[in-house]
């Protein structure tokens, strides 16, 4: 008998007097010591299936079929049954650990709770349990970590810690949801090879939810491909990644940024350039709050970007990526030369750079964390119109549907709002508020690591077209290195505030001369294998 067995789900929301309906009819099973994956692109129902398993999903969910584990019928149980079962017997890791963790309360007390609730241990009793967690999914120094808070830790930690806590009660099931998304690949590689280990020793079942094929390819069994709530193929992983039968199944493995950039012309001038720039930021301390040291971000940066040219700024979470980008943008502040344009950064007084910022953009991450949920499509990508003004003679609406269409959005919809679009749409509108601006350098920090993969593929078409007609030049900030290399003419390597290693993309990739450089590529690869 399966340990999960799910068999003709169906599951419809409530809405607004409407019924939505999400999942059709879905039915696999997961043993005992098995890995089964469930991929598709966001909006395929895979996350509404993991949490449909122990009823999570909310009073205006309609849910039918069978979920039965170990026997037990999920579906209608009593909520005792359910309590019992959450977290014990099948425990989650969510995608964002720092939203799925209380920032407020330290991780001693945040993995005590659910010991206490489940096995009701108490004092050193659960202390020592919490340590030996914390030890056996790699937190060094678990001991002084117990009085820590989220935001002290870094992403791979945090991840770990949430690892911890659904292993915490010893579950039957492991319900993993894109809990590697956000990782740079050397971490990615170690929390994938930690599930696989656990996985292992504890005997356990586990259900991961990925839209990346690269990691299905290497830590599942059996795999699930979903499509607009149905499981569209499935089937042992080798098979499906030979003889993928369903054509949205070879469109998903087909999805891969490939190819270089358009070459920089040969006059092209210099657009960006530091010379021995360095963030370091105060740590002080005592009631006169006196500097005692130092947190060194950067360390003595010194690169140069042409008009029309890409460079990819690599290195794991705390390398000094983005605090390079955001000093470059005078976000913050730093010492070294800025040049922009030729002209000395330091010197722009406050109403000029007021004056040059509608030349420096950025694209974030997030898509949704980024644009307003009160303001219109419209209004978002108008707002920067207000502050550095539009050309004569032309509306604000005629703009922005203009660079709509260049971004590949139907005007027609610059009246919704930003919970009406998908990722992909919402990433778009972030890049149309950048562009309305006609910038001449874009600050792109992850801009595709939130995306499915067909959906990244797309993002780095359109931002290579846009490079080309407007000579743009990018900065390029990512931990996924096939999309890195498919953007970047130049790459730099940093690691602990360090540029450890620079030069041609083609060069960095076929011969990389530092050992660091050569671990991020080597994590890479082991992913994509």
């Amino acid at each position: 008998m399966s340990l999960l067995d799910v068999q003709d789900l169906r599951v419809s929301f409530r809405q607004d007097g409407q019924t939505v309906a999400a999942v059709h009819g879905v039915s696999f099973t997961v043993n005992r010591g098995e890995t089964v994956a469930l991929v598709g692109e966001s909006g395929s129902g895979k996350s509404v299936t993991a949490l449909s398993t122990v009823s999570l999903l909310g009073p205006s969910a309609d849910v039918s079929g069978s979920v039965t584990f170990d026997g037990r019928q999920m579906i209608g149980a009593s909520n005792k049954t359910l309590r019992q079962v959450r977290g014990n017997d099948i425990s989650f890791i969510f995608q964002e650990p720092m939203t799925s963790l209380n920032p407020l309360h330290t991780l001693e007390k945040q993995i005590r709770e659910s010991l206490e609730l489940h096995q009701g241990l108490t004092g050193d009793a659960a202390r020592d349990r919490i340590v030996a967690l914390l030890k056996r999914v790699g937190i060094t120094q678990a001991e002084q970590r117990l009085k820590a808070y989220p935001h002290q830790l870094s992403g791979g930690q945090r991840q770990r810690v949430m690892i911890a806590m659904a292993l915490a009660n010893k579950p039957d099931i492991l319900i993993a949801d894109e809990p590697t998304t956000a990782l740079d690949v050397t971490i990615q590689a170690q929390i994938l090879e930690l599930l696989a280990e656990l996985k292992r020793e504890e005997g356990m079942g586990l259900l991961f939810i990925t839209h990346d094929l690269s990691i299905v390819r290497r830590i599942a069994d059996k795999v699930c491909v979903m499509k607009d709530g149905e499981i569209v193929e499935s089937g042992a992983t080798e098979h499906i990644f030979a003889k993928p039968t369903h054509a949205y199944t070879r469109k998903l493995l087909a999805a891969q940024a490939t190819g270089d950039p358009a070459p920089v012309p040969a006059d092209s001038p210099t657009l960006v350039e530091t010379e021995r720039l360095r963030v370091w930021f105060p740590i002080q301390k005592g009631f006169l709050r006196r500097t005692v040291d130092h947190v060194r971000a950067v360390n003595d940066a010194s690169i140069t970007v042409r008009a029309g040219e890409t460079l990819g700024l690599v290195g794991e979470s705390g390398s000094g990526k983005t605090t390079l980008a955001l000093a470059i943008m005078r976000l913050i502040g730093s010492d070294g030369r800025i040049t922009f344009a030729g002209e000395d950064v330091d010197r722009w007084s406050t109403r000029k750079l007021r004056k040059r910022r509608r030349d420096m953009q950025i694209v974030f991450q997030d898509p949704y964390g980024s644009l307003s949920p009160r303001m219109t499509c419209e209004q978002i990508i108008a707002e920067g119109l207000g502050v550095h003004g539009k050309p004569d003679g032309r509306s604000e609406r005629e703009l922005v549907a203009e660079v709509m269409e260049e971004v590949d959005l139907n005007p027609a919809m610059m009246d919704r709002y930003p919970h009406e679009f998908s990722g992909g749409q919402r990433q778009r509108i972030a890049i149309a508020r950048a562009m309305i601006l006609r910038p001449r350098l874009l600050v792109l920090d992850e801009p595709t690591s939130a995306l499915d993969m067909t959906v990244q593929v797309q993002i780095v078409d359109l931002l290579r077209r846009l490079q080309v007609k407007y000579g743009l030049a990018y900065l390029f900030i990512s931990h996924d290195l096939g999309v890195v290399r498919a953007m970047s003419h130049k790459i730099v390597v940093m690691k602990d505030g360090d540029i450890v290693e620079a030069g041609t993309a083609r060069d960095l990739f076929e011969a990389p001369q530092t050992d660091y450089a050569k671990t991020l590529l080597e994590a890479a690869l082991d992913l994509s294998a």
